[in-house]
């Protein structure tokens, strides 16, 4: 066989064994190191963050509506932002297979009159001055299915939350106060509650405030 045959050869075995070993590797061995220190150093997380109630099952990564059939808030529980992603099956938003934004401009009048809806429904249900609704309140995530809200907005409905409850507010307090999240990194954003979270917490406790 020739030298040039030969080290022709040579380099395409040398490239199947290549292809072989980190096809093993990156293919094989990596994901399963991955999915196995997922599994058991992460299990809530590598699974979506899902859980399972009476109600049913979601995830704490994807917000839920926990308003009643004509949106109006259910205050024993608290409330996620306003959401845009809606459907003739989820009216009021939430809805996990069409995330999407209003795409409403700042000066579009359809985004002004939920804007003062929103206000309206929020100064009744909760006895505060327009000047104390947070931002989040009134508008919609770009996703439409945002779990989050922020600490202005939780503490804002802890008095009615504890009120409907017929609980103390302070155990209210205490318990959004452990939900709490500071800011990404230390400096990105502005702390925030997962409302879901929350609310999976609020649902533990007993009449007199206890989880």
């Amino acid at each position: 066989m020739p030298a040039t045959t030969r080290a022709g050869v040579r380099q395409y075995w040398v490239a199947i064994r290549a292809m072989v070993v980190l096809t093993a590797a990156l293919g094989i061995a990596y994901p399963l190191v991955i999915t196995g220190i997922g599994q058991l150093g992460f299990h809530s997380q590598a699974n979506g963050s899902q859980f399972q109630t009476d109600a049913g099952s979601g995830s704490t990564l994807i917000g839920q509506s926990f308003t009643d059939t004509k949106g109006k808030p259910l205050t024993q529980w608290f409330q996620t932002r306003p959401s845009a992603a809606t459907s003739d099956a989820a009216p009021n938003g939430y809805d996990a297979n069409a995330s999407l934004g209003s795409n409403w401009g700042p000066n579009n009048p359809d985004l002004v009159k939920a804007i003062d809806e929103r206000k309206k429904v929020i100064e009744q249900t909760y006895g505060v001055a327009a000047s104390q609704i947070p931002v989040d309140a009134l508008t919609a995530s770009g996703s439409g299915l945002d779990p989050d809200i922020s600490t202005d907005y939780a503490r804002l409905q802890v008095a009615k939350v504890a009120a409907t409850r017929g609980i103390s507010a302070a155990s209210v307090q205490k318990l959004v106060e452990r939900n709490t999240h500071s800011r990404d990194l230390g400096y990105l954003g502005q702390s925030y509650v997962n409302v879901v979270q929350l609310n999976l917490d609020l649902s533990k406790m007993d009449p007199d405030g206890n989880k």
